[in-house]
């Protein structure tokens, strides 16, 4: 088990949320662009919270431009905690985005709300912002997570963290 970063005021320590993880609702300020294009922005999104992971944010299909996804033909994937997920990808002009994107249309009980709001991967787009600070990609390039300023890790997807 790795040591946790120290914390800075205003942030709060990935190793401090809960596993199996948690689901909370938020105010935050969540865009999405490529290409000048907006692809999502909303400040009703859920985030999930597991230890050792950067909040995994779902935003709803009404704030999404929806227009721009089609069904990725990538072979869903199972969490052991929110259950089979579908993937998305993104089109903006000549470019696709294969599978940077995922729901849980059936999701277990506990994440019954997750349904049809749609994560992101951060690094395939242009810019990726919380309340306007460009995240930063969880690390390792498989979890979804969105590392800012006000959080405090080490977050799982750095080399050696395979069993965290």
């Amino acid at each position: 088990m790795p040591t946790p970063d120290p914390i800075l005021p205003g942030q709060e320590s990935v190793w401090d949320y809960p596993r199996p993880p948690a689901l909370e609702a938020s105010t935050r300020r969540l865009r999405i662009t490529h290409r000048g294009v907006i692809i999502a922005d909303t400040a009703r999104a859920l985030r999930t919270l597991e230890t050792s992971h950067p909040p995994t944010w779902y935003l709803p299909p009404a704030d999404i431009a929806m227009a721009l996804l089609q069904p990725s033909p990538q072979r869903g994937s199972v969490c052991e905690w929110k259950g089979l997920a579908v993937y998305w990808d993104v089109a903006v002009g000549d470019a696709r985005l294969a599978a940077v994107g995922w729901s849980y249309p059936q999701p277990t009980p506990r994440f019954v709300p997750l349904r049809d709001h749609i994560a992101f991967y951060a690094a395939p787009f242009d810019a990726v912002t919380v309340d306007g600070e460009q995240v930063r990609p969880q690390p390792g390039g498989f979890y979804g997570g969105w590392i800012t300023s006000d959080l405090a890790g080490p977050f799982k997807g750095v080399p050696g963290s395979q069993f965290w």
